[in-house]
C-alpha cells in the first residue's frame, strides 16, 4: 500500500476554522449499508439498548508556549508530554534549534534549560513546575489547519465535556460532538458508557514521511485501560450489545489492549499502526471525525469500514459540503461486511 492510496482533494472552505453553535448541531454521516445523511442529535436513534459507547477522557493542556533565547530570538514551545514536575517532552520552532544547555526565556520569567534531544523532540528542565506554567501562560494547542490563534471559545469547545486526565495536546475530536444532555440521553436508552484514557500527541498531525506505509512508524502515546472499561465491555458482550468507539483514540486504546480478542486492562505506551488487512478485536462501530488525506487516521478507519467504502463516502462528503477535521462534522461507520 502506498501513501497515495490515501488521498483525496478537500475544498478550504470545507475545513472548519470554528466549532458549531452547539455541540450537537454538527452533521452525522451515517456509513451503513447505504450513506445517509443525519445530525449528530440524531445519534441516540442509531443506538440500541445494551450498546456501548467508549469515550476517551483524556484532558487537552494549554500545551503551547512563546519564549525567547537568551540571544533574543523568538521561539514557539508545543509540549508533548510532562515527564515530571519539572521536565517535559516538546517540539521546539524557532530560526535554529536550540543546543543542549541553552536556555529559552518565558514572558513570566520563568526559564528552561535545553537538556538534549530525543529524536523531534526537545527534553526541558524548567525553573518551575510545567503544568503551573502551562496553566498561567499556555494557550491551547489548536491544529496547524486552523489557520487563527486560539480565542477564549477554544478554552471550552476544544475540549469534551467528560475530559478529566490532563495530558492531551490535541483533543479526541469526535467526542467533541457530545453535550451533556445527550450523554444522558443515551443513558436513558439503555445505552452504557465507559472510558479509556490516550493522551493524544502532537505526532497526531504529522505527515507520514515513506510513500510505502509500511516503512512508516507511528508516534508512540500514553494508554490507560482499566478493569471497570473491560468489566464494562464484558457485561455489553454477554448481553449482546456492541462495542462503539467514540474516536480513533479510543479505538487505538481497545485495540491496544486487546489480547486474543478480550480487552485487559493495560497501562503502558502504544505504537500501534492500525491499517487495511488489520483484523480488529474490541469494537463493533465507529463513531469519528472526517481525517486529513493521507493520514493514519484515515487509513484506521478505512482498515475498520473498507478503503473503497471510506474514499467514497469521503467524496460523498464533500460534495454535499459537510465540514472537515477537528472542529468539523462526523461519521457513524460500521464495518464493511464481506459478500
Amino acid at each position: 500500500m502506498q501513501i497515495s492510496d490515501f488521498d483525496y482533494a478537500i475544498p478550504d472552505e470545507l475545513i472548519a476554522q470554528y466549532p458549531t453553535s452547539e455541540r450537537r448541531a454538527s452533521r452525522l454521516l451515517d456509513v451503513g449499508e447505504s450513506l445517509v445523511d443525519r445530525q449528530f442529535s440524531d445519534l441516540a436513534g442509531l443506538l440500541q439498548p445494551n450498546d456501548l459507547l467508549v469515550f476517551n477522557d483524556t484532558r487537552v493542556i494549554r500545551a503551547r508556549l512563546h519564549a525567547r533565547k537568551e540571544s533574543g530570538g523568538r521561539t514557539e514551545v508545543l509540549i508533548e508530554r510532562v515527564v515530571s514536575d519539572n521536565v517535559a517532552l516538546a517540539h521546539v520552532r524557532a530560526s535554529k534549534s536550540p543546543k543542549p544547555g541553552s536556555k529559552l526565556i518565558f514572558d513570566d520569567e520563568a526559564e528552561a534549560i535545553v537538556e538534549g534531544r530525543d529524536g523531534e523532540m526537545f527534553s526541558l528542565l524548567f525553573s518551575v513546575p510545567v503544568m503551573h506554567l502551562l496553566e498561567q501562560s499556555g494557550e491551547v494547542p489548536l491544529p496547524p489547519y486552523l489557520h487563527r490563534p486560539a480565542e477564549s471559545t477554544d478554552d471550552e469547545r476544544y475540549q469534551t465535556v467528560y475530559a478529566k486526565d490532563p495530558g492531551a495536546v490535541a483533543a479526541p475530536t469526535a467526542g467533541l460532538h457530545f453535550d451533556d444532555d445527550m450523554l444522558e440521553e443515551t443513558r436513558a436508552k439503555g445505552v452504557r458508557h465507559a472510558f479509556v484514557t490516550l493522551h493524544v500527541g502532537a505526532g497526531t498531525f504529522q505527515a507520514l514521511r515513506h510513500e510505502d506505509i509500511a516503512a512508516n512508524r507511528l508516534h508512540s502515546e500514553r494508554v490507560q485501560v482499566d478493569e471497570a472499561c473491560c468489566d464494562a465491555i464484558r457485561r455489553t458482550r454477554e448481553a449482546g450489545g456492541r462495542v462503539i468507539a467514540v474516536g480513533t483514540t479510543s479505538v487505538r486504546a481497545l485495540e491496544s489492549a486487546s489480547v486474543d480478542g478480550v480487552v485487559e486492562s493495560f497501562d503502558g505506551e502504544t505504537e500501534l499502526f492500525i491499517l487495511p488487512g488489520y483484523k480488529f478485536r474490541s469494537i463493533d462501530a465507529m463513531i469519528t471525525n472526517f481525517h486529513l488525506p493521507q493520514s493514519s487516521l484515515l487509513m484506521l478507519v478505512a482498515a475498520f469500514a473498507g478503503t473503497e467504502r471510506i474514499l467514497d463516502a469521503y467524496q460523498y462528503a464533500v460534495q454535499n459540503e459537510y465540514r472537515f477535521f477537528s472542529y468539523g462534522d462526523a461519521m457513524f461507520l460500521t464495518p464493511e461486511t464481506t459478500p
